[in-house]
């Protein structure tokens, strides 16, 4: 009978797995700690906290490489240590991947920055109108082109109103339109639709263009500005039923656009599916096209097929 001999297990041969990937576990704590402290970045450094938090859903991604260098590692550590991020990404935008759209509704409205150097006017007006919706909200109208944006509506929403290169197009009346000074220039305009159900004070705002520049960073200091004077002139004459639609050059994460979350219901978030991103239209990677809504309850928010534009349209229908 020939006696066995078990092989000696090596001293760490196991515990070599929760000793590795002490890097990659930094890594993935300062990635969750970036996500739960977001606000706390300074927007004083060349507004890097709004750049970053227009681009905030996208820091998930950093856990990709993060979890492939843990793989090759073969560290148990850090692959643990990756479930903080993973966690903390899901706590915050989780809830945004599910469809949250339900049917019925009583008043659906479409906004779209339209492009001032749209090569097809009327066509992109045809396919707005084809989404069905009462009222249609353009932005960045070209003078020269309104009349075929008109031409194109006119059949199946009677009553309009273009201020500056902001306008509305609504199958139901409108009245007390008027511009809304956020800018030197008319870029929104206030408006209420007489529905069948009752008034809707509608806004449509376009806010200035943001760049991100070596020199400067993120400058967004005139749409911040604006988004302010945007803020205050809903305040100073709200309504019981409030829809702001618009080009706002940011996220519903930036903190620039505070002064209007804090009021305001971001539609995508309560009846979206998905995140909804509307910007650059061949591959958007940013929501800054938003519907804002108070007094009434968003039932569906989605973005449209593109267009001849560089931004996605964004429509959503409200219970009112």
């Amino acid at each position: 009978m020939t006696a066995t001999t078990e092989r000696p297990v090596r001293p760490g041969r196991w515990s070599g797995t929760w000793r590795r990937g002490r890097v990659i576990t930094a890594f993935a704590v300062l990635t969750a700690v970036l996500l739960l402290a977001h606000p706390l970045v300074p927007n004083w450094a060349g507004n890097a906290g709004s750049l970053l938090e227009t681009f905030l859903p996208w820091t998930g991604l950093l856990v990709v490489p993060l979890l492939v260098a843990a793989l090759l590692r073969r560290s148990a550590l850090a692959l643990v240590a990756l479930l903080l991020p993973t966690l903390v990404w899901g706590g915050f935008f989780g809830g945004r991947l599910f469809d949250k759209r339900q049917a019925g509704g009583d008043f659906t409205i479409v906004s779209h920055n339209v492009n001032d150097e749209n090569p097809d006017p009327a066509g992109t007006a045809r396919a707005l109108a084809a989404a069905g919706a009462q009222v249609i909200a353009l932005e960045e109208l070209k003078k020269s082109e309104v009349p075929k944006y008109e031409d194109a509506l006119a059949a199946a929403y009677p009553y309009h109103s273009v201020q500056g290169t902001v306008g509305v197009w609504s199958m139901f009346p409108l009245r007390d339109t008027r511009p809304v000074a956020i800018m030197p220039w008319t870029r929104a305009l206030r408006t209420t639709v007489d529905t069948p159900k009752g008034p809707v004070a509608v806004f449509v705002a376009h806010l200035p263009s943001v760049r991100v520049r070596l020199d400067a960073g993120f400058t967004a200091g005139g749409r911040d500005a604006a988004m302010q004077l945007l803020a205050d002139a809903i305040a100073e004459h709200s309504a019981a039923r409030t829809v702001l639609v618009g080009d706002f050059n940011g996220t519903a994460d930036d903190r620039a656009l505070a002064p209007i979350t804090a009021r305001m219901q971001v539609a995508q978030e309560e009846a979206g599916d998905g995140f909804g991103f509307t910007w650059p239209a061949g591959l958007p990677l940013a929501r800054i096209d938003q519907i804002f809504v108070a007094g009434v309850r968003p039932l569906a928010s989605w973005s449209l097929p593109a267009t001849g534009s560089d931004h996605l349209p964004v429509a959503a229908t409200l219970a009112l």
